[in-house]
């Protein structure tokens, strides 16, 4: 689409419009000391100067060298099969939007359906939405959706060992709500959460609990006792998930998960230098009117021909403000497609496969750095692909160390938890082969 900017006259015009005399004037309602400072940015150059300037910056970088990375803790380096961008960069998916008209829609409406289904068959739910942002808004909205549909109940009980930056996204959902948000501590030397800490709020005002699965330490949480204590006491389990474990694990929804939640980027999307990724949310039948963003459904048209719809669309955009559900978009219908090439394209026992290749690689990760005797596992409940080694030094010099070496080490706990101090967040996927590890271990070990 060719850009078109506004000339002084457009401006001038726009201005008279609102009866403002100049743009500054247009952010006088934001203090001056909150605006933006003014940019310190060098003479503007042509098309041909930027480029061969973007070029020279391009050139430091390290040509077609990958660093083995044993960085986690929300975003995971997986591979991406070839047929995901072949499918995504088709123009009549790349430049798609909302399928707001079925009849010249179909491609994308069963996309989305068949993403839906898996998700559904994935976790163990009875019926997924079509994407959400990311996990921590996904978490965010299936939180507060079981606020919504339990009259009365208004308390979220929530894991500390949920991802740290989740729990603050869900803290900023609630504020300004009559939402009371409880934190739930790990237990006494543990990473897993203190499951009895939970029965002081078993009341007519739980409205769910959320844990992870695994958790934000890599720790694999009895879902099943939780599950047993949300609805006791009439409330919800929320669980929080990490997708490709659940390849190998036992799904949620088959655990007494009501709704299940995830980040889908390991699924084809990639890292991206942080984004964009999509938001995973499945929950029971009974709740799908509560669910935000848009469902796909499958019907036959008037002569009897298989087609597909847009089912469910109880978002802001679609209907009166105050009857919608949440005024959360749903997420790039791309990333969405993404999830589904990919899912497709593995199949369930390629699912499996890289889930038991990403434990076993984690598992003797750890095992290899506790025979040098300098580090620690601090994990005492299985774990999957992630887990918290207790280092001699500090996770800062072993990680500058590992940079040297062509490494990307772990997550620096105390840079979100200060207590914990010289504790490092681990994390193995496909990506890292044996050679790999056992270079890690070697540089991590050596004086």
């Amino acid at each position: 689409m060719t850009f078109n900017p506004h000339t002084d006259e457009d401006r001038k015009a726009m201005l008279e419009a609102t009866g403002v005399s100049s743009l500054e004037e247009l952010f006088d309602a934001i203090p001056k000391h909150h605006r933006f400072p003014d940019l310190d940015l060098p003479p503007a150059l042509s098309e041909q100067e930027a480029f061969r300037r973007m070029s020279a910056l391009s050139a430091k970088n390290r040509d077609g060298v990958t660093y083995p990375s044993f960085l986690g803790a929300g975003s995971y380096t997986h591979y991406v099969p070839a047929a995901v961008q072949q499918l995504l960069f088709r123009g009549e998916f790349y430049t798609a939007y909302t399928p707001y008209q079925p009849e010249v829609a179909q491609g994308t409406l069963q996309a989305i359906y068949e993403y839906q289904t898996m998700i559904a068959e994935l976790t163990g739910m009875e019926v997924s939405n079509a994407s959400l942002y990311d996990g921590a808004t996904a978490l965010a909205e299936g939180a507060l959706l079981t606020v919504s549909t339990r009259r009365g109940r208004r308390r979220i009980v929530m894991s500390e060992a949920i991802h740290p930056h989740y729990r603050s996204v869900v803290e900023t959902y609630v504020s300004g709500l009559d939402v009371e948000l409880v934190s739930v501590p790990l237990a006494d030397g543990s990473l897993t959460t203190d499951i009895s800490a939970v029965d002081e709020y078993l009341d007519d005002s739980l409205a769910c609990i959320v844990v992870g699965y695994p958790n934000f330490y890599g720790s694999i949480e009895d879902v099943a006792a939780f599950a047993e204590k949300a609805h006791s006491a009439g409330g919800m389990l929320v669980v929080s998930a990490y997708p490709v474990a659940l390849g190998l694990l036992k799904p949620p929804g088959e655990l007494g998960a009501d709704v299940v939640t995830g980040e889908g980027q390991p699924f084809g999307t990639g890292q991206n230098f942080g984004g964009p990724v999509v938001g995973l949310l499945s929950t029971r039948q009974s709740l799908v009117r509560q669910m935000p963003g848009r469902l796909a459904g499958m019907t036959v048209d008037a002569e009897g021909k298989r087609g597909f719809v847009l089912a469910l669309q109880t978002r802001e955009q679609h209907i009166r403000r105050e009857k919608a559900t949440s005024n959360i978009c749903t997420n790039q219908g791309l990333m969405a497609l993404a999830a589904t090439t990919y899912l497709a394209t593995m199949g369930p026992g390629g699912v499996r496969r890289v889930a038991e290749i990403c434990y076993h690689n984690a598992h003797y990760l750890a095992g290899q750095l506790e025979q040098t005797g300098r580090f620690k596992v601090l994990n005492q409940a299985p774990y999957f692909n992630e887990f918290v080694v207790e280092s001699q030094e500090s996770p800062a010099q072993l990680n500058r160390r590992l940079r040297d070496a062509g490494i990307i080490g772990g997550l620096d706990l105390s840079k979100l938890e200060p207590e914990r101090t010289n504790q490092l967040l681990l994390a193995t996927t496909e990506m890292n082969s044996r050679a790999s590890i056992d270079t890690f271990v070697e540089v991590a070990s050596a004086s």
